[in-house]
């Protein structure tokens, strides 16, 4: 459990990451080159979501519940913004829906 968990955060941070330097050269001007880790991170992102072992639809379906979560400590470690109470709530729902997709039984 901890190693999906694990593998999770790590393919946020790569979506995140790669969304985040596109931001950078589109909504703040800097410059194209960020181009080219975003690309790199995306494409660590999309790989990285198939090493789960998962059929694909329920990985995507559960992977929404980390990065909820991740997006919440990227908010607050890079952007220096504090997410609320409701914010930290509503990411915990998230998160209790991606175990119990991730994790619950299934018809054999």
């Amino acid at each position: 459990m901890l190693k999906t968990l694990g593998l999770f955060a790590t393919t946020a941070v790569a979506e995140i990451l790669g969304c985040y330097l596109v931001w950078l050269w589109l909504a703040q001007g800097r410059a194209i080159w960020l181009l080219l880790p975003a690309a790199l991170s995306l494409a660590a992102f999309a790989w990285l979501l198939t090493l789960h072992p998962s059929a694909a639809g329920r990985v995507y379906a559960a992977y929404g519940g980390v990065y909820i979560g991740m997006a919440l400590v990227w908010l607050w470690l890079v952007d220096g913004i504090q997410p609320s109470t409701t914010d930290w709530v509503g990411a915990a729902v998230s998160l209790l829906g991606m175990g119990i997709i991730m994790f619950g039984p299934r018809p054999t």
